[in-house]
């Protein structure tokens, strides 16, 4: 019969490394600990740099409150920590380490050196640990405040450990994925995550963001602009919920579902299946959603000393909390389904921002010759007289007249301006030119106005929400600079006192006068004396004309059939004596040209002008003038001023599934 063994105590090496396995699972785990203790650290910017997915280098730097010099032994000891004194602290624990593990484990499976200053130190120190012993005593060294932890060969003593792991890269997007979810829940914070030696960052945010800004960051915009916030609340409970989550219009083949309980990145099974079952209603199937919830719980009623990861944690009446949960997103996404509305990046999909030109004459090339045989969800509506959307919306317009005349000299031979600085602008705005905005804009079918400010327009087989005030004012500014020296005229019946329309525009809450600026009455007459000053070069380039008696007789004629809306003259003579400078020639044409391009850019919806209401005008008027002239800057993109709104395939989709 065998004799059993003999119990021995296992070698304080042995112990270390296994619980150091325990602890540290992959890079993913290691960056998770650091992390947080990066936040407790009350850390305003966090980078991770990694070399070989992490196993190689994983790298983290913080500037938060750093290590204190006396403190450097025993930081990489097992059970040292700043956060817990007694078990008890363990029911109100609010930092995320507590044990004093984490840097132990890593210094038994890893080369780890920590360079730290504190505010109060007057350099940094840099140690490097091995079996949770520093190698050697402080050095001084130069660092700003805060923290570097470099961690190099991570496993290099656990060569099975080592072996397992698949890829680099795979370990990459683990700890990506870690880093993701800690800039997404921690938006005061600012994260970056790079490659070792590589210039651009996989990850970066910014501090003092939102939570919206860096789902966008982090995942992308076709997930940030389908979003919706949920709350729920128990006094009761002291339970707290905020989310955000996908509406019924986003699906996914992968679910993206992250959970923090008290600020700590951790998983629930129940309450996952709980929330998928939820979106199974209203997605297809084999579709899953994007859940960001943060929960607020009783301290005491979370117990997160489960596992040495602390990525599982129980908590009371947890039944009630997930049932709590679901009910409030159950509620949004009923509220939400009740119509469908579509959004795009603000950079507009398939634009090359790079395809720029000089050259006027050059044009994007045709469209390829269609097939024959067109489906039905890619036919392109191209009769002009084809139903408007104001057909089904009713009008109501005011008409009255206005004390003014329209004048244009008949046979004026047109004069040829070579003055460097209107060379120079019009080159700038060639040069940003983008041809395959231009194509967008040229070939644009008008479908209707939402207001004085915006339209719909269908370009193929995509409908597209214009910025149309943003539009016309680039518009009537190369106008400007286009027919500069050679404007026809708008001319008032009788003249309009220059000192009379400053007055108006400083009584107008738009200028923002305050008293500090001086009296109205002498800013009124300083206004007049400026304008009547620059008068004959007013008249000579921009057809702007001012009488002896500093009266305001007439303004250019930018677009035939167009009529600006005159009450906002009093505010474009203020901006036009107190914004542009008058002192340096390019300078002085650019302001002129863009004040006036800022007036001319609102439309009068108030009156008819030639019996034509103001949609007319933007239909018949504003819309063709686009077509026909406009060079859109690369700008317009990307800042919104042009949106896919959706498409025809796109609405397809949106009809299968209902």
């Amino acid at each position: 019969m065998a004799e059993p063994g003999v119990i021995k105590k296992l070698d304080e090496t042995v112990v270390n490394r296994i619980a150091a396995g325990e602890v540290i699972q992959r890079p993913a785990n290691a960056l998770k600990e650091l992390l947080e203790n990066s936040l407790d650290a009350k850390s305003s910017n966090i980078k991770v740099t990694l070399k070989g997915g992490g196993l190689k280098l994983l790298q983290i730097q913080d500037d938060g409150t750093g290590i204190r010099k006396e403190d450097l032994d025993i930081v990489c000891e097992r059970f040292t920590t700043s956060k817990l004194r007694e078990f008890e602290d363990l029911n109100s624990i609010n930092t995320f380490g507590f044990r004093g593990e984490a840097l132990a484990s890593i210094s038994h499976i890893a080369h780890l050196t920590i360079t730290t200053k504190t505010a109060l130190q007057p350099c940094a120190y840099i140690v490097s640990y091995e079996d949770g012993k520093p190698k050697g005593l402080p050095k001084p060294c130069a660092g700003n405040q805060g923290t570097i932890i470099s961690v190099e060969d991570l496993f290099y003593n656990v060569a099975t450990r080592r072996k397992a792991f698949k890829s680099a890269s795979e370990e990459h997007s683990r700890v990506a994925d870690v880093v993701g979810r800690y800039a997404i829940h921690n938006p005061k914070v600012g994260f970056a995550l790079k490659k070792h030696e590589a210039n651009t960052s996989d990850i970066k945010t910014n501090p003092n963001s939102t939570h919206v800004d860096n789902i966008r960051a982090v995942y992308g915009n076709s997930v940030a602009r389908e979003l919706l916030e949920v709350e729920g609340s128990d006094d009761s409970l002291k339970y707290k919920m905020h989310g955000l989550i996908s509406n019924v219009n986003y699906s996914a083949k992968k679910s993206i579902f992250i959970l923090f309980i008290n600020d700590r990145l951790v998983d629930s099974t129940a309450l996952r299946k709980t929330i998928e079952n939820v979106y199974s209603l209203y997605l297809p199937k084999g579709s899953h959603p994007f859940v960001y919830i943060s929960l607020a719980l009783d301290p005491r009623n979370v117990d997160v000393n489960v596992h040495p990861t602390k990525h599982e944690v129980h908590f009371l009446h947890e039944d009630i909390i997930i049932d709590k949960t679901q009910k409030s997103i159950e509620s949004k996404l009923l509220g939400a389904n009740t119509s469908r509305v579509f959004y795009k990046q603000c950079k507009l999909p398939n634009v090359d921002l790079n395809l720029t030109t000089a050259v006027l004459e050059d044009e994007v090339e045709k469209e390829k010759e269609k097939e024959k045989t067109i489906k039905a969800k890619n036919l392109v509506r191209t009769d002009a007289s084809s139903q408007k959307i104001d057909k089904f919306l009713k009008t109501d317009t005011n008409s009255s007249s206005k004390d003014i005349s329209k004048t244009e000299e008949n046979g004026y031979k047109r004069r040829e301006i070579k003055l460097t600085s209107v060379l120079a602008l019009k080159s700038n705005v060639e040069n940003d030119c983008n041809l395959a905005v231009r194509d967008i804009v040229a070939n644009i079918t008008f479908v209707g106005c939402i207001d004085q400010n915006s339209v719909l327009v269908q370009h193929t087989t995509n409908l597209y929400f214009f910025r149309l005030k943003r539009l016309t004012e680039e518009l009537f500014f190369q106008t400007m600079l286009y027919d500069f020296g050679n404007f026809g005229a708008i001319k008032f019946k009788s003249g309009l006192a220059l000192y009379d329309l400053a007055m108006l525009g400083l009584e107008d809450p738009e200028t923002k006068w305050k008293e500090e600026d001086g009296k109205k009455d002498m800013l009124a007459e300083t206004v007049s004396q400026v304008l009547a000053s620059k008068a004959e070069m007013l008249l000579d380039y921009f057809s702007i004309e001012i009488d002896n008696d500093n009266k305001l007789l007439s303004i250019p004629l930018l677009l035939d059939k167009y009529m600006p809306d005159i009450t906002r003259l009093p505010n474009y003579i203020l901006r036009l004596a107190c914004d542009v400078d008058w002192k340096q020639e390019k300078p002085c044409f650019e302001g002129i040209c863009r004040e006036t391009a800022k007036f001319y850019c609102y439309v009068d919806t108030l009156n008819e002008y030639e019996g034509h209401d103001w949609k007319w005008t933007v239909e018949h008027i504003l819309v063709p003038a686009l077509k026909k002239t406009l060079l859109p800057p690369k700008h317009f993109a990307e800042d919104g001023t042009m949106l896919l709104l959706t498409s025809l395939p796109e609405l397809y989709k949106v009809f299968e599934r209902c």
